[in-house]
């Protein structure tokens, strides 16, 4: 009967240590598909299969991400985005995101692919795996006309520098004008905003940004439309998802060969910046200069 009791014992903790096997093992699949632990992301295949892609753009980013007066997303980023859904076969559910947010999107899951104007960094490199670029981008400074600022060298101490957070603007400026205090937004409505009202001197953001400030806002002037060195932007994925990285830059190569960014810049931003900087903002390709 002692035997019994025993072997019955061993029995069920042979059932328990299997069961605990089995939980480790679903544990790391679950780790090496994507769906759990720090790479949380939807490999090319699982997208395909679930018939809608989640791209992160801007929604008050205008020419590049904004929601127009129907409440449809429009720009350059969004007719972008169009393309790449349907060449995917999928459709796209937009989500707005604020420059600050791109990486926790992506490293969440909230979001597949980021295409919020988001430039490239040896930072930001670390955390989210970029694409081939597809527009080239610097950084600019704008002001009140009867107020230019053209050099941030002899700048008053008292004033403010408008910035937004988790913009390439941000580390910049700290580094190279350590003196400059910064007056930080969260949305690029509200750093707009701050600049109207006058409550920051001027405001640095990408030059494409503020040169579209100025064109569709008198008044304003942009003294300073190349500080600092010059970027590109890309799209991103999550760290690893090499299988949606790969499409991704496949199709931005095939692109190219029908000059697709610039029927895209003719499109969306000839009307703000003119003809004559086609060339120098768009990248064909994924190919820089």
């Amino acid at each position: 009967m002692k035997k019994i009791k025993l072997i019955g014992l061993l029995g069920v903790l042979a059932a328990g240590v299997l069961a605990l096997s089995a939980c480790g093992s679903s544990a790391k699949t679950a780790d090496a598909s994507g769906k759990g632990g720090k790479n949380n992301f939807r490999t090319l295949d699982e997208i395909k299969k679930s018939g809608t892609i989640n791209i992160g753009v801007f929604s008050d980013k205008n020419p590049f991400g904004y929601v127009d007066e129907n409440g449809e997303y429009q720009g350059y980023d969004i007719y972008f985005g169009n393309r790449l859904g349907k060449d995917l076969g999928v459709k796209i559910n937009y989500v707005s995101t604020e420059a600050a947010n791109r990486v926790e999107y992506l490293e969440t899951g909230k979001v597949d692919l980021i295409l919020a104007n988001f430039t490239v960094t040896p930072e930001r490199a670390e955390a989210v795996d970029f694409a081939l670029p597809y527009m080239n981008v610097g950084l600019g400074v704008i002001s009140p006309e009867n107020n230019k600022i053209d050099s941030l060298d002899n700048w008053n101490p008292n004033d403010e520098m408008i910035i937004i957070s988790g913009t390439t603007a941000e580390p910049y400026m700290i580094k190279n004008y350590p003196n400059i205090k910064l007056q930080k937004y969260d949305t690029y409505a509200n750093a707009k905003n701050a600049l109207l009202n006058g409550s920051g001197k001027a405001w640095v953001n990408d030059n494409t940004e503020v040169l579209a400030f100025a064109k569709s806002n008198p008044g304003y002037v942009v003294g300073i439309d190349d500080l600092g060195v010059k970027d590109t932007i890309a799209p991103a994925v999550t760290k690893g998802n090499t299988t949606l990285l790969d499409w991704v830059n496949t199709e931005i190569e095939n692109l190219g060969k029908e000059n697709f960014f610039h029927e895209d810049y003719e499109a969306t931003l000839k009307d703000t910046y003119g003809a004559q900087y086609a060339d120098t903002l768009v990248i064909e390709g994924g190919k820089t200069n």
